[in-house]
């Protein structure tokens, strides 16, 4: 919160007016708060917008441990090809935009559900039921979830 900042700025100014040693939480829980946004993962739903992806949600799976990557971002497509168009687009958006591929793509064959490696991200593109079905979303109960409204 703005209160929070403030304060921890308040105890930096104060120390370093006093000349005593700064103490490091304030730092840390100010880089916190300006957590920044992973340029791949707004490629990634930039990718998914310009192609009509549907009910996308941003899994953030950093604070959680021994999770297998930072990010889950997950769309859902209205039929296999645009499950295909969705997948080149989010793959020409994250090589553009942030300038990284995806090191493995899985599901193009059936295009029902389809997966994209980024190491950090990993792309879910789901047909609805298959969506309903799986709610990979949720495995996580405690990861924080995004949801991206849809453009219409």
């Amino acid at each position: 919160s703005e209160l929070t900042k403030l304060y921890a700025k308040k105890i930096q100014k104060i120390c370093i007016i006093a000349q005593l040693s700064v103490p490091l939480w304030p730092i840390k829980m100010i880089k916190k708060l300006k957590k920044e946004k992973n340029p791949l993962v707004e490629a990634i739903v930039q990718g998914m917008q310009d192609k009509k992806g549907r009910n996308i949600v941003v899994v953030d799976l950093t604070e959680i441990p021994d999770t297998i990557c930072g990010y889950f971002v997950i769309a859902t497509g209205g039929s296999p090809s645009q499950i295909q168009a969705l997948t080149r687009s989010v793959g020409d958006k994250a090589l553009e935009l942030a300038h990284q591929k995806p090191q493995a793509v899985d599901g193009l064959r059936y295009s029902q559900w389809v997966a994209m490696d980024f190491a950090e991200v990993i792309v879910h593109i789901l047909l609805p039921e298959e969506r309903a079905f799986y709610d990979i979303e949720h495995l996580w109960a405690d990861a924080q979830l995004t949801e991206v409204p849809d453009l219409d």
